[in-house]
């Protein structure tokens, strides 16, 4: 099974009250996009599913140039503009066959605001950095425009309820690969059904990344986690591997595939060591969280077209609703 380490999903928030974006005031572009949401959810209704225009912010990053090839493959429409640091502003970058203009922190509610009024029906994908998760979902939300947060990290918290306060339709989920989410959904259904099933029984865990993430995979942690409630003993011990040289002699990682992998071990055995269990999991390359974004943009657009209800989602819904590519 091939499967990539990051947390599963995490759940909806209560609805909130009170809206923190209008504590300062209401400004021009939240009186304005409110007003015409409705319009754009009618015009959104006649665009080709296939043909979503979609702004990737992070574009030049690992994961947003991803996502933008596995876009190209499956018709997407790719907005010639993004948001990068200040240093990159005012470049040009090619990726995979589009030309995309960089803009900076200073410039972006004028550019988002002025490409929405273009292209009422896009979506935003957002594969930035954790400090900017709240910010960019702020804006994201003054001016209407809905949104796939791929980002992990920020206030959770706050991402929730400033969503859920401005009636933003939205996939959020630190996790995009279909297939890691449905593993590890099951391995939380296996848990909640047999709890003890494998009581008195040790674990131990390897995990292998590429050599700049410093922290430990996320994935591992769950999966941890859903043995512990199974009766699994564990001393939360969990031996990563992070050295080019004994992540292709040791763990057999493509080198192609050093600067991007995920390979997962663990490894269960009896009190009396008679009987033992492995789970092996190995992602190599970042195409499976790639082709999970696509999905939920598809899936986001189908959402909005319907004018559904409900408006913050997860990897989860995507799931539920079948259909996938």
């Amino acid at each position: 099974m091939w499967i990539q380490g990051a947390v599963l999903y995490e759940p909806l928030k209560p609805l909130y009250l009170s809206n923190p974006l209008s504590s300062n005031g209401t400004s021009f572009f939240t009186n304005h996009y409110q007003k015409r949401r409705s319009s754009v959810i009618v015009m959104s209704m006649t665009t080709k599913s296939t043909a979503v225009p979609i702004m990737v912010n992070g574009c030049n990053g690992k994961m947003g140039s991803s996502v933008i090839l596995a876009a190209n493959s499956a018709g997407l429409q790719i907005l010639p503009k993004s948001f990068g640091p200040e240093k990159e502003a005012g470049n040009t970058v090619e990726v995979f066959g589009n030309e995309i203009k960089i803009h900076g922190p200073s410039e972006r509610e004028s550019v988002l605001a002025s490409l929405y009024d273009e292209y009422p029906s896009m979506i935003v994908v957002d594969y930035t950095v954790p400090d900017l998760v709240n910010d960019n979902a702020d804006l994201y939300c003054r001016v209407g425009v809905p949104f796939v947060m791929g980002t992990t990290g920020g206030d959770r918290d706050i991402l929730y309820k400033t969503v859920d306060a401005s009636k933003v339709y939205a996939v959020i989920s630190p996790q995009m690969g279909k297939q890691v989410v449905a593993f590890l959904a099951a391995m939380e259904i296996m848990a909640e059904q047999f709890p003890g099933a494998f009581s008195g029984y040790s674990l131990h865990v390897k995990e292998s990344h590429q050599a700049g993430k410093l922290d430990t995979s996320g994935t591992a942690k769950a999966v941890i986690s859903c043995f512990k409630k199974l009766g699994v003993s564990f001393d939360d011990q969990i031996e990563m591997i992070r050295d080019p040289k004994e992540q292709v002699e040791l763990v057999g990682v493509p080198e192609e595939y050093l600067s991007g992998h995920a390979f997962h071990l663990y490894y269960l055995s009896s009190p009396d060591k008679t009987v033992s269990f492995e789970f092996q999991h190995n992602v190599c390359g970042r195409s499976i969280y790639a082709e999970g974004t696509v999905d939920a943009v598809l899936f986001l657009a189908k959402k909005i077209q319907s004018k559904a209800d409900k408006r913050i989602y997860n990897m989860i819904d995507v799931l539920r609703e079948g259909n996938m590519r």
